[in-house]
């Protein structure tokens, strides 16, 4: 009799510790708790946690949801034919977070913690698909906040009744086909190299400058010596040299006087 009695209160102990359950929410999220009895209860919907927390112990069969209220960020990559018929491939990332205390709507009513693959994702990736397929490639590169912007207005309408929030939105790094690349590099070389040219053209046009200024100045100067060197000027000056010559202590030069009063004679010659 007491060895029955034994074996019978084991078996009570051991139904009661894989029966009994102590569902547990972590930090930063909320936990939706439910019933899932083996043999009897009614199940469905205990109550909520918002973490850290635990439910309690329960003889009943109870379990916990959890889902992550903190903000979340979601890429989805993109390979995508732009209007002038190119692809272009880029990634958009999304941040999304759910409204505090709404952990019971989330769960029955949009999938718990997945509620962004299936609720979400598909309506945003064609969201986004639709504001870059309007515009051609070069077009997407230089609008990429005003098609984040764009995308945003449309997905804040769009979870407009629902727990979630938009936070933010960004278009990131585009990526051209290889021939759309290597033309664009052969642009860029070409227009460096445009640049050099017209660098160089200055350069000579301020040369030419330089020697056309040069010239005039030679010319002037030729033209205020011939101004000032007349017949008188230039005897004066001959008779000066001579004079310095004559007095010189190694002088032995004899001059003979050829023009009138015995100076040199200048003669000016008129070219035809």
């Amino acid at each position: 009799m007491k060895k029955t009695l034994g074996y019978l209160i084991l078996l009570l102990c051991s139904v009661w510790l894989t029966a009994c359950t102590n569902p547990s929410t972590p930090a930063g999220h909320e936990g939706y708790v439910k019933e899932n009895p083996r043999v009897w209860g009614k199940g469905g919907f205990k109550g909520t946690l918002k973490g850290p927390a635990n439910y309690g112990v329960s003889l009943w069969r109870n379990e916990v949801e959890n889902v992550d209220f903190r903000p979340q960020t979601y890429a989805e990559s993109f390979n995508i034919l732009a209007k002038d018929e190119l692809n272009i491939s880029f990634r958009f990332q999304t941040i999304i977070k759910v409204k505090p205390g709404t952990i019971k709507s989330v769960v029955e009513e949009f999938a718990g913690e997945k509620f962004y693959p299936r609720y979400i994702k598909e309506p945003l990736r064609a969201m986004v698909r639709k504001h870059v397929q309007t515009l051609e490639s070069r077009q997407v590169k230089e609008r990429r906040s005003e098609i984040a912007e764009a995308v945003m207005v449309e997905l804040q309408a769009y979870l407009q009744d629902t727990p979630f929030i938009p936070v933010s939105g960004v278009v990131g790094n585009i990526d051209y086909p290889k021939v759309v690349t290597e033309a664009v590099e052969k642009k860029l070389a070409a227009k460096q190299l445009l640049d050099e040219k017209e660098t160089q053209r200055e350069i000579a046009k301020k040369d030419a400058e330089i020697r056309i200024e040069e010239a005039r100045g030679i010319a002037e100067a030729q033209k205020i010596i011939n101004s000032t060197l007349t017949q008188n000027y230039l005897q004066h000056e001959a008779i000066n040299a001579q004079l310095k010559m004559a007095a010189s202590p190694n002088h032995t030069t004899v001059y003979i006087p050829s023009g009138a009063n015995g100076i040199p004679m200048v003669e000016t010659i008129n070219k035809k």
